[in-house]
């Protein structure tokens, strides 16, 4: 009973990983369909004090607006490309509204000899037009103790403190700038210009994992092989072989029937 309850259990749990990976299959092939979808315009946003609906996170959007170089952000230990730096977070002022979204605009090298030395970034003072891909947060790393609440350099940036510190609205979504920034010219008629900001933008494409639940499940299916294979071992071929071993060693009077 014990062996049959303990496969039981480890094939249930294993099926249930099998589960879990085809959700995340259907998340993945959500996410790519929103990949695909016409960018967002700066209208289409919701306000910042309506919760966003789930399928904006991961969508591609095109805003326009001005930066607030005042409230710039370097989240430090940070890597890209096998090299620490940090994430330069900057808030933009929406055109036409009262919000603004914080943009994670990018990757800068640090200085090794002055760690407190920022990266040179090349920020437009007039109105700029930026794409990305909306995420529900600033991406976060580990930290120990507690975030620094003050100063441009940070570990992370949670997205109600920040808001409460610089007094914005901001909207409960993060950009994640995918392109440089557009800078409307004085003339009209000539096209953007994209600047150098000296930024990297390598970012990964969204993705969930799904290796790990296959990895799960062939551990469950593993571990109910081996209970299986341990109750035919050790309650059916090692007493048979018991048996054919103490008969071995019977002598031939022993043998004898009486």
């Amino acid at each position: 009973m014990a062996t049959l309850a303990g496969v039981a259990a480890a094939v249930s749990l294993g099926l249930w990983q099998l589960d879990r990976a085809d959700q995340k299959k259907a998340m993945q092939r959500a996410i790519d369909e929103r990949g695909r979808m016409a960018p967002l315009s700066t209208a289409a946003l919701p306000p910042a004090d309506q919760p966003p609906a789930p399928a904006l996170e991961h969508r591609r959007a095109a805003l326009a607006g001005r930066w607030d170089t005042a409230h710039t952000v370097y989240l430090d230990n940070r890597v890209m490309d096998g090299r620490t730096g940090f994430y330069v977070v900057t808030p933009l002022r929406l055109e036409g509204r009262q919000d603004a979204i914080l943009v994670q605009r990018g990757w800068g090298p640090r200085n090794a000899a002055q760690r407190e030395a920022l990266p040179p970034v090349s920020t437009s003072t007039g109105d700029v037009r930026i794409e990305g891909r909306l995420e529900a947060a600033v991406s976060r790393a580990y930290a120990l103790g507690r975030d620094a609440e003050t100063g441009p350099i940070r570990q992370n940036v949670d997205l109600a403190a920040f808001q409460a510190e610089t007094g914005l609205r901001l909207l409960p979504l993060v950009l994640l700038q995918t392109e440089p920034d557009r800078v409307d010219g004085a003339q009209a008629r000539q096209p953007p210009v994209p600047p150098a900001d000296g930024l990297l933008r390598h970012w990964p494409p969204p993705a969930v994992d799904l290796h790990k639940h296959y990895g799960y499940a062939f551990q469950w299916f593993a571990l109910a092989a081996l209970i299986l294979g341990l109750y035919v071992w050790f309650q059916v071929l090692a007493p048979y072989r018991a048996g054919r071993a103490a008969r071995a060693h019977e002598s031939p009077d022993d043998q004898r029937p009486v």
